[in-house]
């Protein structure tokens, strides 16, 4: 009887601690409730999202960019009573939380909770705004398409990244060309070419067979992931997003009609 007191105890724990590892937290809204599931191995992206709920900090805040079959925005301090007519997306907490990528594990599938952030000219670390998020909406992917789609990422990526590393010796290809030294050129350009292959390796798009079932099944935005922190996903209430994601927007992609986040409460 006590062996099986203690196995049953020690599930208990064990469960617990899942649990606390990953918490769920429930997003109120004018449009009904969203639980979601923080990850465990995004511990710093969750800590401060929980921080954030603790303090009660998302409480009257708006869903302040909105954009059909793509994601719902929110999480800018300054929404909170905000006028009609005030552009949103710009207010924030001061502070950047550290990228933690863990694709393919996290992905851009539907109901994704993921950090916005500033972009790669400011921001080349790719870290996390400390408060904003969105949730994913996305749209599914016939296989051919996502195929056609993730060949196109990666050629965008690739030559972003060329014209990037190509930055670094404007002052020796200026040198070269004035010099009309072809030979200097062609060099150069095989090593820009060289590096480029090899930073290329970390951002190269390539999906798993689990990533390819979600996009082509669920839906979601396979062109974020590598980009932006996914941290948890929604496990009730995917129709309010989708309830969102078809408001009426005007200007800057902001609902015309306020998407209000009543609470955010740990459960």
């Amino acid at each position: 009887m006590n062996k099986i007191i203690g196995v049953l105890l020690l599930l208990v724990m064990v469960s617990s601690c899942k649990e606390e590892a990953e918490p769920v937290v429930k997003i109120s809204t004018n449009y009904g409730d969203i639980r979601i599931r923080l990850y465990e191995n995004t511990p710093k992206h969750r800590d401060n999202f929980l921080k954030l709920v603790k303090e009660n900090f998302y409480d009257s805040l708006l869903f302040h960019r909105v954009i059909n079959h793509f994601m719902i925005q929110g999480g800018d301090p300054t929404s909170k009573n905000a006028a009609p007519d005030v552009m949103l997306g710009e207010g924030d907490v001061g502070y950047r939380v550290d990228a933690e990528f863990r694709v393919p594990e996290y992905f851009h599938k539907k109901g994704a909770l993921a950090a916005a952030r500033e972009g790669d000219q400011v921001n080349p670390e790719r870290g996390s705004s400390g408060a904003q998020f969105y949730i994913v909406q996305g749209r599914v992917y016939e296989p051919e398409e996502l195929e056609t789609m993730v060949q196109s990422i990666n050629g965008r990526r690739k030559l972003a990244l060329y014209n990037q590393l190509k930055m670094k010796y404007v002052s020796e290809l200026e040198r070269l060309q004035e010099a009309n030294d072809t030979a200097g050129l062609a060099t150069l350009s095989e090593k820009l070419t060289q590096e480029c292959d090899s930073l290329f390796a970390d951002e190269e798009l390539v999906l798993s067979e689990e990533q390819k079932k979600a996009y082509t099944t669920v839906g979601g935005t396979p062109h974020l992931d590598g980009q932006y922190t996914v941290f948890g996903e929604v496990i009730e209430g995917l129709d309010v997003v989708d309830k969102i994601a078809a408001v009426k927007t005007g200007s800057a992609d902001r609902p015309e009609k306020d998407v209000v986040i009543y609470s955010v409460r740990k459960e």
